[in-house]
């Protein structure tokens, strides 16, 4: 939980890694390729006094993690999103059984989504009929532009692809998480293009779209089918750390989520390790439109409350304490006892 100038937040970081990409797990010259295209956003984006150092960020594990998110961080939740890039890394990129292991220890505290690549055919829907059951998923991280042998990337709206969405409503899975962002060195960034989401968010209805990254740089895009389509949501993983660096850029970003897809449908995620989610709260509440970008409207504390964790808990069926929850339309609070506030019918 986080609060400042007496409005308190419920914070849940929707999108989180442990990753190795030291030299010892590296496959061939893209996992290098990978790492460090990783560490430039890190340094880049980054306050000074945020940047870690290379070692440290190529494997920094689950102990420190747990310290970077709930000790320092905080954040009340934090829901893993698995990347697997089996072609560039010997034993995968996102550590899945240390991070499965993290979340089954601390299942208060982490929620645990697994990955799957539909060019694995039969096989594959066997293995995502395991992992859901021996991991009682609720998500999955797709990574559309992940190398597979001879393919450089896929379509969602592809056959075979569409039969992974399907066993997913079999299998219980709503929220499906898709990297549709910028481009990772050596990845193809038309891998990563946004219009797919647009098919499979129609005919699966029983799907929530989560676009990580909302789309950048395809923002428009992304806000034209997220504006239409209402089980297509926005997470502002690699946008948010523009808070810093490039705050004007962050205001457009945030002010067009707003003004097209609205308060309900975007996700707070720090995409920790890139980034560590202490300073992006922290900005973030002290965040505002500037006066003169007057075609955006101001962003209300309701609104960051909602950003920053209840959107998330709401699709993850998170408990959110009482006194930290938004009142539901048609109540109102009235004070009781020891000062404290409930929701009552108006």
């Amino acid at each position: 939980m986080y609060s400042k100038d007496g409005n308190s937040y419920f914070i849940v970081d929707g999108h989180v890694h442990i990753w190795d990409g030291r030299q010892s797990n590296l496959k061939n010259v893209h996992g290098k390729q990978f790492i460090d295209c990783f560490y430039d956003y890190h340094r880049n984006l980054s306050p000074e006094e945020e940047v870690w150092d290379y070692d440290t960020y190529t494997y920094y594990g689950g102990e420190r993690l747990m310290r970077d998110l709930f000790a320092d961080g905080y954040v009340d939740h934090a829901i893993f999103q698995a990347t697997l890039l089996s072609d560039f890394y010997v034993n995968d990129f996102g550590q899945t059984e240390e991070a499965f292991g993290l979340a089954q220890r601390h299942p208060d505290k982490l929620t645990y989504n697994h990955a799957y690549d539909p060019r694995n055919g039969e096989s594959g829907l066997e293995q995502l009929r395991c992992d859901a059951e021996r991991m009682n998923l609720q998500g999955v991280k797709l990574y559309t532009a992940e190398w597979h042998g001879d393919s450089r990337g896929y379509k969602l709206d592809d056959h075979w692809s569409r039969r992974y969405l399907e066993e997913c409503i079999a299998l219980g899975i709503r929220n499906i998480h898709v990297h549709k962002g910028p481009t990772i060195r050596p990845l193809d960034r038309d891998a990563f293009d946004v219009a797919d989401i647009d098919k499979v968010a129609t005919d699966y209805l029983e799907l929530n779209f989560i676009v990580e990254h909302c789309g950048l740089p395809r923002l428009e895009d992304f806000c034209w089918i997220a504006t239409q389509e209402s089980n297509v949501y926005g997470g502002l993983a690699v946008a948010i750390p523009f808070i810093h660096t490039r705050p004007r850029y962050f205001a457009q970003v945030i002010g067009e989520l707003l003004y097209w897809i609205g308060e309900d449908k975007i996700l707070f995620a720090s995409d920790y390790a890139l980034w560590t989610p202490r300073w992006l709260i922290e900005k973030f509440v002290d965040f505002q439109i500037p006066e003169d970008m007057t075609e955006y409207a101001p962003i209300t504390v309701e609104q960051k409350q909602k950003i920053l964790g209840l959107n998330a808990a709401t699709l993850y069926d998170i408990e959110v304490p009482a006194h930290l929850q938004l009142p539901t339309p048609g109540q109102d609070t009235v004070e009781v006892a020891a000062g404290a506030k409930e929701a009552v019918p108006l």
